[in-house]
């Protein structure tokens, strides 16, 4: 089973952040920032780090604030950036996938930072703020500035909302897709990685 190790990290300005993190065991393809849901690193995201990892992505897992707003949430990520920087993993190799609210984030970083791909698994706070200091998520889709995928399940949220989400980031410059898959498929996790196999190069 791949080992997930955690400790803090700290960027020559001081900044310092507690990082979880999964290496492949063979060539690193690229690196991908995995955004937590509201309850922390659950097992759910341990297995979706080990997961990735598997796959040959160099994973890490920046542990986001309690009290999260845009601005927290974007120093969190670019944290986790600057540690794949320092592994060597291009900004151009590197994506970002989240999960409830970190799938809300995962959106939000695609619209302010310039890195390889996105990926928002149920993201949360769609016509109305996840929490407060995030935007909705349909204000901000068409500023995204990378290819981005949502994947939200079939059942919830509503028809309407999906539909005015995938408009918005339809107005984006990006390639960008948004798909309802069946839970308890393995429709959500194939199209994430293709998504990076795509975008990540």
């Amino acid at each position: 089973m791949v080992e997930i190790q955690t400790a803090d990290f700290r960027l020559a300005d001081g900044r310092e952040l507690r990082l979880s993190h999964a290496e492949p065991d063979g060539v690193v393809r690229g690196g991908l920032v995995v955004l937590h849901e509201a309850a922390g690193i659950t097992e759910a995201v341990s297995e979706v780090v080990r997961g990735l990892a598997g796959e040959g992505w160099l994973v890490v897992v920046p542990h986001l604030p309690a009290e999260l707003t845009e601005a927290s949430a974007l120093a969190a990520t670019d944290i986790g950036f600057a540690w794949l920087a320092a592994r060597t993993v291009s900004v151009d190799r590197i994506g970002v996938v989240g999960v409830g609210l970190g799938g809300s984030v995962a959106l939000v970083v695609g619209a302010r930072r310039d890195i390889g791909a996105a990926v928002t698994v149920a993201g949360v706070g769609i016509l109305e703020p996840a929490v407060d200091g995030l935007p909705a998520l349909v204000e901000i889709a068409a500023e995204l500035r990378v290819p981005w995928l949502g994947l939200y399940r079939a059942e919830n949220p509503t028809a309407e909302e999906v539909e005015k989400l995938r408009d918005a980031a339809g107005s984006a410059p990006v390639a960008t897709d948004l798909v309802r898959y069946e839970a308890g498929t393995s429709e959500a996790w194939q199209r994430a990685l293709n998504w990076f196999d795509a975008h990540l190069r």
